[in-house]
């Protein structure tokens, strides 16, 4: 099958979203489909405000419908409900053609975290962007409740893999010890250090021993270490890097409370890392009842009690999550464009790609 993958988010942009796509579009590979990602390299952009790595595109428009028209896609999913997401939107149903869509940014709660827009008003751009998929692809259960509850149909569930090979327990073995000299246990956070992240109420939290790291880089990173001195920040770890920076630590805590999934909880599990969060989506479906982590409302209580789970535990419950599975489950969602249908369809010249 040849798939078209629209997105806002794509290298060097690190985050859940372009790590997930990355490995579906190899798994897909792997079996024989030909996978095409449209994002915003070689497209016109302006640096998005307060984020200037994350290219905002303008007016795609008849670039997309060449892209689009000379790949020939068999199924077209959009990713992300950006302006390139938009744009993509109204090519297909412009044309009459069927596409899949997912959510994997909470994006409402994103903006009202900056600036005083009510969440309801971005949930009625969301459903209004998501309301013509065939399929809506969420990553958890608790999501997909959430979303029904505000009026979104077409829910399908899509869960999330990791590399168990990549990251392992073992990955610090016979290299340096990121954190040597520290006092222990080492706390471990990784994710892009900006408000939605909540990283500040696991900063505040007085553990009384040990020390806190933070993996990642975003807007808040001056700032926080400024406040924070006490605190090491790594920056941005990639590839065996970021893997001995997990293998190396003790517990890791994920403070967020707007994630739609988490996908560093799992490669923290497969490093054998317990898990401290919140009892939020994400948490909720990735954590409870397995014996990996604790959640509670109270944060250090939740570090303090994860540091006595065994590595093995939380190995073994990374193992049940895999990118072929999750390849087979986004495959399956797909909505396929039938022949007769693309072929009906004439250029349309005059197609803009204003949201």
């Amino acid at each position: 099958m040849r798939i078209l993958v629209v997105t806002d988010a794509w290298a060097p942009q690190v985050n859940g979203v372009v790590r997930t796509f990355t490995r579906i579009r190899e798994e897909l590979h792997s079996r024989g489909h030909l996978v095409e990602v449209i994002s915003p390299e070689g497209f016109r952009s302006l640096p998005c405000p307060g984020y200037p790595e994350i290219p905002l595109v303008v007016r795609p428009g008849r670039q997309l419908v060449r892209r689009i028209e000379a790949f020939a896609p068999e199924a077209i999913h959009i990713a992300t409900e950006g302006l390139l997401g938009f744009a993509a939107r109204r090519y297909c149903l412009r044309r009459g053609l069927p596409f899949t869509s997912s959510y994997a940014t909470r994006f409402p709660e994103y903006v009202s975290a900056r600036l005083p827009v009510p969440l309801s008003w971005g949930y009625a751009i969301m459903r209004h962007f998501h309301r013509p998929s065939r399929a809506v692809m969420v990553s958890t259960d608790s999501i997909r409740q959430e979303l029904s509850a505000r009026g979104f149909a077409n829910l399908v569930e899509w869960t999330r893999g990791v590399d168990t090979e990549f990251f392992h327990p073992e990955a610090a073995q016979g290299r340096p010890d990121p954190f040597e000299g520290l006092p222990r246990p080492i706390y471990l956070c990784v994710g892009r250090v900006a408000v939605e992240k909540n990283i500040e109420a696991f900063l505040s939290l007085d553990l009384q021993q040990g020390t806190k790291v933070v993996v990642g880089d975003g807007p808040q990173l001056a700032g926080l270490r400024t406040r924070y001195p006490q605190v090491r920040f790594a920056g941005a770890q990639q590839d065996e890097d970021l893997a001995r920076h997990y293998a190396a630590a003790d517990v890791f805590v994920f403070p967020s409370r707007t994630d739609t999934f988490g996908l560093v909880m799992l490669e923290a599990l497969a490093s054998g890392l317990p898990v401290a969060a919140f009892p939020v989506p994400g948490p909720l479906d990735v954590i409870d009842g397995s014996g990996a982590g604790v959640l509670s409302e109270d944060l250090g209580f939740a570090i303090r009690q994860a540091l006595a789970i065994p590595p093995t535990r939380c190995r073994t419950h990374a193992l049940t999550y895999s990118w072929a599975a999750c390849a087979e489950l986004f495959l399956g969602n797909l909505a396929p464009i039938e022949p007769t249908t693309a072929a009906a369809q004439s250029p349309d010249l005059g197609f803009s790609g204003a949201v």
